[in-house]
């Protein structure tokens, strides 16, 4: 590794070409994985990419010039001074916040190096290539720090809600009301059947608990097996099992927990309200997120609700 005051004039040029390169192909990766979901912030790293290969290519016709057509490979990791960058794009799905504070960070190191470049310089022509590419690179930094305030992200802002939005709903509201319901609803009949056959709070807290824990497991795996996310767009399959079992888990321990009390009226006047909450809980969730109409969702949940809730009740009757 090189001391970065050790490097001669052709071996600076060869370097900023380099950088220039990399620089570029990052922009295409951000502009690649964010087209889907934000294309006008897509637009705006592919506009970046362009002028980063406009950078290249003045500094590739300067280095001929001077030292002629071979360009020795010389790397960032080569020459002690750069930062270790963490590869965010490596990320899935890469989020749009991450993509713009790497491309300031870049911007401000690949300004830096220009300015300490064109220091060391002796050479006209070079100093003033380098000079004008600093100056350009701090314009870059500006817009990356800016995109959020720029005209196009103005513009797209509504555009990019929706996707942040959709987002979320596939990565989150779907896989957390997907185990509410199940949660809710499937539990129902295992807890009040214990509950009427025994008549005992305990046996049906034991009952309601195992079969909360039992389904939170069984969906958080079905959730995250179904699909990697990769061309859904649903995100991180372990994310998605862990909210789906988790709120399967809730969703079953909410009316379980009355059963704690001895006494079993009670016990079971406070799990019938907890589950009159539960079915409002997912009829709001529906309606908030999912658009479904309030009316039509409402009957949707009591209906399913009620089935699974007489079932319970007439198998522990017998």
């Amino acid at each position: 590794m090189r001391n970065f005051d050790e490097l001669s004039e052709k071996e600076l040029l060869a370097l900023a070409i380099s950088l220039e390169e990399e620089d570029e192909r990052i922009y295409a990766d951000f502009a690649q994985e964010l087209r889907g979901n934000f294309p006008d912030s897509a637009a705006a790293f592919e506009e970046m990419r362009k002028e980063e290969s406009g950078h290249r290519q003045r500094l590739q016709d300067l280095y001929q010039q001077k030292f002629g057509e071979h360009i020795p490979l010389i790397r960032r990791q080569d020459v002690r001074g750069f930062v270790t960058r963490r590869p965010v794009w490596l990320a899935r799905p890469l989020r749009l916040k991450a993509a713009r504070n790497e491309a300031s960070s870049i911007e401000q190191e690949t300004r830096l190096f220009y300015e300490r470049a064109a220091a060391r310089t002796s050479d006209a022509s070079i100093r003033r290539l380098l000079d004008d590419l600093a100056q350009e690179e701090r314009s870059h930094q500006n817009r990356a720090e800016d995109l959020n305030e720029t005209e196009r992200a103005k513009n797209a802002n509504r555009h990019e809600k929706e996707a942040q939005k959709k987002l979320f709903l596939l990565q989150v509201v779907q896989p957390g009301l997907a185990g509410l319901m199940d949660g809710s609803v499937s539990t129902l009949a295992p807890v009040f059947a214990a509950a009427f056959a025994t008549h005992t709070t305990h046996a049906a807290f034991l009952v309601g608990l195992a079969a909360s824990i039992g389904a939170g497991i069984s969906m958080g795996f079905a959730e995250a097996l179904s699909d990697d996310g990769s061309l859904t767009g649903r995100g991180h399959p372990l994310l998605r099992g862990i909210i789906c079992g988790c709120m399967t888990a809730l969703g079953g321990i909410g009316h379980t927990l009355p059963f704690l009390t001895s006494r079993f009226s009670l016990a079971i006047g406070i799990a019938v309200a907890v589950v009159v909450v539960e079915l409002g809980v997912i009829t709001w969730v529906r309606h908030r997120f999912m658009e479904t109409p309030a009316l039509s969702a409402a009957m949707q949940v009591a209906f399913g609700g009620a089935i699974v809730f007489g079932a319970g009740i007439l198998i522990g009757s017998w």
